[in-house]
């Protein structure tokens, strides 16, 4: 950030008074500009075994498969993000069963939840966002097309997950090479 997005003026990055962190501040009218992590929200739909992926229709990793997921918005819950997300990238109603993955990428600010969902009809459609809806068996898997590292996780965590029926909620945390997570 540069410029206050309040008076215009330019910032700087300082620890405010009672503060311990690097913030941008306001050089002008001394406002504090917190920077926090935005939430991607999404659903791992099974029909039969198969689950429901998505292949990208647009950047970043447009014409990768991908779990229908998204940015939440303001004056939702997490849990109507992902459906949401999942109707609009998949034309799929779909029913909560629980939170499944929950992923720190530390190094783009985001935290990344996908819910274990149950395909309620084998009705689906590509959204504005998706070239493309399939239902995979996990032989039939793009492994090599996935569009991130929390898909093919997520995936790699349900194949093993069903082989003893138990899902277990799971809280990884994405960290590239050579990069610090802040204590």
């Amino acid at each position: 950030m540069n410029f206050c997005s309040d008076c215009g003026a330019k910032v700087s990055k300082k620890i405010p008074q009672g503060d311990n962190r690097l913030r941008d501040v306001c050089d002008n009218c001394g406002k504090i500009h917190y920077q926090n992590p935005l939430i991607v929200a999404g659903c791992l739909p099974v029909y039969k075994g198969k689950v429901l992926l998505c292949k990208r229709a647009i950047e970043p990793r447009k014409g990768y498969w991908t779990l229908p997921g998204g940015f939440m918005e303001l004056g939702e819950t997490l849990e109507q993000a992902a459906l949401r997300e999942t109707m609009e990238e998949a034309g799929a109603q779909v029913t909560i069963q629980s939170l499944y993955t929950l992923f720190n990428i530390l190094h783009v600010g985001q935290l990344s939840v996908f819910f274990l969902a149950h395909l309620d009809t084998p009705e689906f459609s590509a959204g504005e966002e998706s070239e493309e809806v399939v239902l995979f068996s996990e032989e039939e898997i793009p492994w090599d097309e996935l569009a991130f590292n929390t898909i093919s996780r997520t995936l790699s965590h349900y194949f093993s997950d069903r082989q003893s029926g138990e899902f277990p909620q799971r809280v990884e945390d994405i960290i590239l090479p050579g990069r610090k997570v802040a204590s």
